[in-house]
């Protein structure tokens, strides 16, 4: 009988130990071959964030508030042609507009309060004028332009010295 338990536990402790012993060798072995395609996969990918994808509509938001940050083009006293440093902020206003055909702009033109009321009036009109004029010069459609002089009746600065009345010396693109 005790022959019997001897063969019986020998029975079970020999396929018992052979499968201990492969599955180690094996084991490790696939360990460390899992171990070095993860230090390769490791080495070799790169994550980049994506960047969201922004509507058309909101395209054309953010660039309508840009070019709302650059909307003024000054003049020289008593004269209503563009100067040279404002033709940059015109053509991307011209770019704009020609890229988005419904949308309308009014030019607003203003003078500073040297002259006559009536006077300024007629200059805040030729300085809207010559904005208009460049813009459909750059392909903009007249029927997105409209003009309107308030000449010296909205200052920007009150102050009476030559500075303030640089800055009233304007025409204003308002979207």
């Amino acid at each position: 009988m005790n022959l019997n338990k001897v063969l019986k536990a020998i029975l079970v402790a020999v396929p018992v130990m052979t499968l201990a012993a492969c599955s180690s060798t094996s084991s490790t072995s696939a360990d460390d071959a899992n171990a070095s395609r993860a230090q390769q996969v490791t080495e070799t990918v790169q994550v980049e964030t994506a960047e969201p994808v922004i509507s058309p509509a909101e395209q054309m938001r953010q660039k309508l508030e840009a070019l709302r940050q650059e909307n003024t083009i000054y003049f020289d006293f008593d004269r209503s042609t563009i100067r040279p440093e404002f033709v940059e902020v015109l053509e991307a206003h011209g770019t704009f507009l020609r890229a988005n055909p419904s949308v309308r702009v009014t030019i607003e033109g203003h003078s500073d309060e040297r002259g006559t009321p009536e006077y300024n009036i007629a200059l805040g009109e030729r300085r809207a004028q010559a904005v208009v004029s460049y813009l459909q010069n750059l392909g903009v459609s007249g029927g997105q332009l409209s003009t309107v002089s308030y000449g010296e009746e909205k200052p920007v600065d009150r102050s009476r010295t030559e500075t303030g009345f640089a800055k009233n010396r304007r025409a204003v693109l308002v979207y």
